[in-house]
Formats: C-alpha cells, structure tokens, sequence
C-alpha cells in the first residue's frame, strides 16, 4: 500500500515548493495543507522543530525543508540516478537555496535606504550565484545528467523568485534557462503550474 502523504507549509511556495513540483511530476497524491499566518501561533508547538514545512508520512512527520525535499526525491526517484549525480545535486541545492532568504529581506524591508543596501547586496550574491550555477550546470536542460531532478525544481522555485524581482535577469543564464524550460515543459509540473494558488513567494 503505498504512502499516506501530507505536507504542511504556509500558503506560499518557497521552501516547500520544489517538494510539491516532486510530488506533482511523479503523479503521487498528496495533502497540500495550507497553514494560514494566523493560525500558526497556535500550531507551531505541535511541530516537531516549531517550524514549517512539516511532511506527515503514514504518521511520522519529517522536518527541514531540505530533507523533506531530499527524501521525496528519493522516493519519486528524482534524487539522481547515482551516487555522484546524488552528490552533484546536493551541491546545486546548498549553493542555491540560500539566496530565499536574502530575497524576502529586501523585499519586505521597509526603510529605504536598508532595502537599497540589502538589494545591493543580494544583486552581488545571486549573480554570484548564478555564474557558479550556469559554470558547472549541463547542457541537456537539466542540472546534472539527462533528466529531471529535485535539484533542478529548486533552480525553477528560486528563479521563478529572481524573474519576478527582476525580470529578464535568466536571459544572461542559457544553460540555466534551459533548464527552467525543461521544468516547464515537463507536462504534469505544467498542470500543477496552472493550478497552484498564486502567491508572492
């Protein structure tokens, strides 16, 4: 009998969405449970880490967004099809991921000479990050090897962040647009695309 699945998260996308965009690409059902801000005062003791997300599996509730994401991808079988693309994964996804929180404190600053500094700042870290990304990423649409990985839903989730920041900043990133097509093109993340709420994150 396979796997009964919840996974808790905010109503936005961010850190649990490479996890959603697994789920949805390997046709698994799963329960999208939308914590609104709310009601999470009053939640947040029952979380194991008192913190979201929170994946429920038959029960036993993993937490971290990362090793959430890393299990699923081991689950769906989109975690690499060796050891080393394993490896090669995990390395796009720790020099990736960091840049979220960078975003959200531009974004939501409210004075504004901080938020020019701290905007400064995170221009120099993502192209940064970019330029590393773009070095080492392959040429066949996809991070690491010939298909679809969890680190590749990372790159889409952080650079779907990016484009709405500043749109038209990928177009400097061919290897990495590439890889945001693939994503795109693939048919069942196309159709959990179009129905996912529309949030700011």
């Amino acid at each position: 009998m396979a796997p009964k699945y919840k996974l808790s998260y905010f109503d936005m996308r961010a850190r649990a969405e490479p996890t959603r965009m697994m789920f949805a690409a390997a046709g698994i059902d799963f329960e999208d449970d939308r914590i609104p801000f709310d009601k999470w005062p009053a939640l947040k003791g029952t979380t194991p880490m008192g913190q979201l997300p929170v994946l429920d599996v038959d029960g036993v509730k993993l937490c971290q967004s990362m090793p959430i994401a890393r299990f699923v991808a081991k689950e769906t079988g989109m975690a690499g099809k060796t050891n080393l693309e394993q490896a090669q994964a995990d390395a796009f996804v720790d020099e990736i991921i960091p840049i979220l929180p960078k975003l959200y404190g531009v974004t939501f600053a409210t004075d504004a000479a901080k938020k020019a500094e701290l905007a400064a700042e995170f221009d120099k870290n993502m192209v940064g990050m970019l330029e590393r990304c773009e070095k080492l990423c392959g040429s066949n649409g996809f991070l690491v090897g010939n298909s679809l990985l969890w680190c590749d839903l990372v790159l889409h989730t952080v650079g779907y962040n990016i484009e709405n920041y500043k749109p038209g900043t990928l177009k400097s990133y061919p290897k990495l647009s590439k890889v945001m097509a693939s994503v795109t093109a693939n048919p069942k993340i196309a159709a959990w695309i179009a129905k996912r709420p529309d949030t700011k994150f």
